[in-house]
């Protein structure tokens, strides 16, 4: 018993051996499900780096992909992240938010466009998902808006009643309840077979509340990443979102930053800023 894990630093232009990219995530895909073995992507290089293959090969391997472009990150990915790059505490981990109709009247994941999956999938346990290191936390942020909106979801729920009887009005057909949503986390230990049942646990949550002022710096810091996405990707959903905006959320949120990526998230805003400034 061991970490088995590869670890490939490449451009991800593959032109010695398998260059074919389905035949090479084909390969990884194999040896990641049969045989417990794992594959970290590390993309280095300019101008000819294919992320795109490089992240693809890492999803079928159980790993993860990141773009090493300083010695900082290097430091930050095989040193300081070593445990969680390295050790795998549960695979094919998948996340999904019930929210409560009553509270909700829709809702929107901000990001991650290519990891979501469809919703019947989510207790199918022969579909891949992702793969969680030891002391790895994730972060996903939903846009809400109140009952009653025009566009709201339609979506199984389990504050929806099981009969069939006709709704009497809009709020008829679900059960009484205080809480705002439930997150449902299904996993596989990291010796599991794709054949294995996953495990499954549930957290609801009831909104305590609070307003922005009384909101955790985490909570802001993470507002202004997401802002800064939305802009840059110029998102239909982006509103008044500004650099001088995010700059102030991300500072209002950066704690004690112990290892210096929240400031380096700031310095990066403010390139970019001046960047913007130039460009008008």
């Amino acid at each position: 018993d061991g970490t088995n894990r590869i670890i490939i630093a490449t451009d991800g232009d593959f032109n010695v051996g398998i260059s074919d990219r389905s035949q090479l995530i084909k390969l990884v895909k194999d040896r990641a499900d049969k045989d417990n073995i794992y594959l970290t992507a590390l993309g280095f290089g300019e101008g000819n780096i294919k992320d795109h293959n490089l992240e693809q090969i890492a999803n079928n391997g159980n790993g993860e992909y990141y773009y090493i472009d300083s010695f900082k990150e290097g430091k930050r990915v095989l040193v300081d992240k070593m445990s969680s790059t390295l050790v795998t505490v549960a695979k094919d981990v998948k996340i999904q938010v019930d929210f409560n109709p009553r509270k909700v009247g829709s809702y929107r994941l901000i990001g991650y466009a290519n990891r979501r999956m469809k919703a019947e999938d989510f207790r199918n346990d022969k579909k891949d998902a992702g793969e969680i290191g030891a002391g790895h936390t994730i972060t996903a942020i939903y846009e809400i808006t109140p009952p009653g909106s025009s566009d709201q979801n339609k979506v199984k729920s389990k504050y929806k009643k099981t009969d069939d009887n006709k709704a009497e009005n809009k709020y008829s057909d679900l059960i009484d309840s205080e809480e705002l949503l439930t997150v449902f986390l299904r996993y596989k230990n990291p010796e599991d077979k794709i054949k294995d049942n996953a495990n499954e646990f549930v957290v609801p949550l009831t909104d305590s509340g609070k307003g922005w002022e009384k909101s955790s710096l985490d909570f802001r810091f993470a507002s202004a990443v997401a802002g800064f996405g939305m802009l840059l990707r110029n998102s239909e959903y982006a509103g008044d979102i500004n650099c001088e905006l995010i700059l102030e959320l991300a500072s209002e949120g950066i704690g004690k930053d112990k290892n210096g990526l929240r400031k380096e998230f700031i310095e990066l805003v403010n390139k970019a800023k001046r960047i913007i400034e130039l460009g008008k």
